[in-house]
């Protein structure tokens, strides 16, 4: 058996250690079957993938898209549970900053793709849609204005209602979810983007601090705290159980007959030992 190498999130790092006085100058290999320290019990349906030129900054995602090395970025959302066709769709909104420029040339925007063609729902203000001052979107899909691109849709135009393409194709499964940003050829274009929702479900583009101790997690604290992954919390119970997560393993001595047991908790209350 090899060692390895694991960050404290996954394992243990470090294949060799030196434990404590009364083992002075021996040198130890650490061989562990470790399970992963993994959250559980977050809400893992508000999950993303930033593409393109897309960073992740403290308070958000960053897009950005300009006419030379940066063309295009985005967010790709995962559809929330119970959104499986365009007609599960009742709430589109994104709250952001507007950094550089603003919207034009057909972005930003949400863009749900299928099998049929993609539909489009631009921000900004009807007709040209250039208008996208900070802010929240509120749902876009929530009322009866012409923002809704159909024109990939047999029966389909350019300018549509969310209700008209919900009669067209309000049947067609969903491929794909996204906010993607990509007209900077037409003039730099820059957004901070820090949350999202679809339907009822919030997509938290701020990362979010893991909790450490069980006071974290109480009077409400973690609605302020999120898994390894970004996942948050859907209630004080379920942060309580990612922090009652140990690592632990057997640590042989160059003396095949010794080993040392020894765990490490992630409840920063609970003491590691050896």
């Amino acid at each position: 058996m090899r060692s390895r190498t694991y960050s404290i999130n996954s394992g243990f790092k470090k294949a060799k250690r030196k434990i404590g006085a009364g083992f002075a100058g021996l040198t130890i290999l650490v061989f562990v079957t470790l399970f992963a320290l993994t959250g559980s019990g977050a809400s893992a349906a508000s999950s993303f993938t930033a593409f393109g030129n897309a960073t992740q900054q403290p308070n958000g995602i960053d897009l950005l898209s300009d006419s030379t090395t940066h063309p295009y970025s985005g967010v790709n959302l995962t559809l929330p549970s119970g959104v499986t066709t365009v007609g599960s769709l009742n709430n589109l909104e994104v709250t952001y900053q507007l950094i550089t420029g603003n919207c034009h040339t057909g972005s930003l925007r949400y863009e749900i793709d299928t099998s049929s063609g993609n539909i489009f729902v631009y921000l900004g203000d009807y007709p040209s849609f250039t208008n996208c001052p900070s802010g929240s979107t509120g749902n876009l899909i929530g009322g009866s204005d012409l923002r809704v691109d159909t024109s990939q849709i047999a029966g389909g135009t350019f300018y549509d209602t969310w209700s008209h393409a919900v009669a067209i194709v309000g049947g067609q499964s969903i491929d794909s979810l996204a906010l993607p940003l990509d007209s900077g050829y037409a003039g730099t274009q820059e957004f901070l983007l820090t949350s999202a929702h679809v339907n009822s479900m919030l997509y938290n583009f701020v990362p979010m601090p893991n909790p450490v101790t069980r006071d974290n997690c109480k009077k409400d604290g973690w609605m302020n705290f999120a898994d390894e992954n970004g996942q948050t919390f859907k209630n004080q119970g379920a942060c309580e159980k990612y922090l009652n997560v140990k690592a632990h393993g057997d640590i042989e001595l160059s003396n095949k007959s010794q080993k040392i047991n020894f765990e490490v908790w992630r409840d920063s209350d609970k003491k590691s030992k050896v």
